[in-house]
């Protein structure tokens, strides 16, 4: 009677990674329905006031308090971060594998325009669209979903090429498949993996640029705030209560080494 194969065990990395992604994603549910205070409300007479009974990481530069935007910022962050990922990956999975299965002239436009936008300084192109258009959360999300899109293509493009000789590609074009067909159907459930996997990595990109932005002063706007916003307000009282600013930066470190930690624990499981 043969035993019962052993259950492999969940590496430490994925579990520490993944369990810092749930906990910032109940965060973020939460904020919809629950949270101590108004984000918006003034808890203290007192700016940067320290931590109390019922402000638990203390009064922002106006007195508002710190937890309750954050918690607000951790929604704001991770739906821009995510809407502009999930975006940017529409753009070039599209795009790249359109590219490997046309070749050609389709092939060599697409890449000529993605090389134009990989060139250009990320930030820089921000800086610019977001000083003529505003600063709205559908251009930043944009924005960041453009610039990103290139890399994703790249990526899609490589795999589609890898793809497009198959036998299967190649019967179903004889069976006269529609371009749609080919590439959803027949392509992207053989790339789904490796897309996956830069989607973690590109989500990571996209709040480490949406803060930057922030930071400077041309992300999102007040009375809103993302986690860039926080810590870029909040500087002026890193001497009376530190949380208010290092607060937001602990949370885009954690959540940008999470990914990428679960990035590095999915990998290695796949190959063992």
């Amino acid at each position: 009677m043969s035993s019962a194969a052993p259950r492999r065990r969940l590496s430490p990395t994925l579990v520490f990674s993944a369990a810092i992604l749930i906990a910032f994603a109940l965060i973020a549910v939460v904020s919809l329905f629950a949270l101590p205070q108004d984000p918006f409300d003034f808890v203290s007479d007192e700016p940067f006031s320290p931590p109390v009974a019922g402000i638990w990481l203390g009064a922002d530069y106006l007195g508002r308090d710190v937890l309750s935007r954050l918690m607000d910022g951790t929604r704001i962050t991770l739906f821009m971060a995510l809407s502009a990922t999930l975006l940017a990956h529409l753009i070039g999975d599209t795009l790249g594998l359109l590219a490997a299965t046309r070749g050609g002239f389709v092939d060599a436009v697409l890449s000529r325009i993605v090389d134009v936008v990989l060139a250009l300084p990320k930030i820089i192109v921000g800086l610019v669209v977001v000083a003529a258009l505003g600063s709205s959360v559908s251009v930043i999300i944009g924005i960041a979903a453009v610039v990103y899109s290139a890399g994703v293509f790249r990526i899609a493009r490589a795999l589609g090429n890898d793809l497009k000789e198959m036998d299967y590609i190649k019967l179903a074009r004889s069976r006269g498949e529609g371009m749609a067909w080919i590439l959803f159907g027949e392509m992207l459930p053989h790339v789904v993996k490796p897309l996956a996997t830069d989607f973690a990595i590109r989500a990571s990109f996209a709040i480490l640029f949406m803060s930057s932005l922030s930071f400077v002063g041309l992300g999102v706007q007040p009375p809103m705030a993302d986690w860039g916003g926080m810590a870029r307000e909040n500087l002026g009282g890193l001497s009376t209560n530190p949380l208010a600013a290092v607060g937001p930066a602990v949370a885009i470190a954690l959540v940008s080494i999470a990914l990428n930690m679960l990035v590095d624990a999915l990998d290695g499981d796949a190959r063992h």
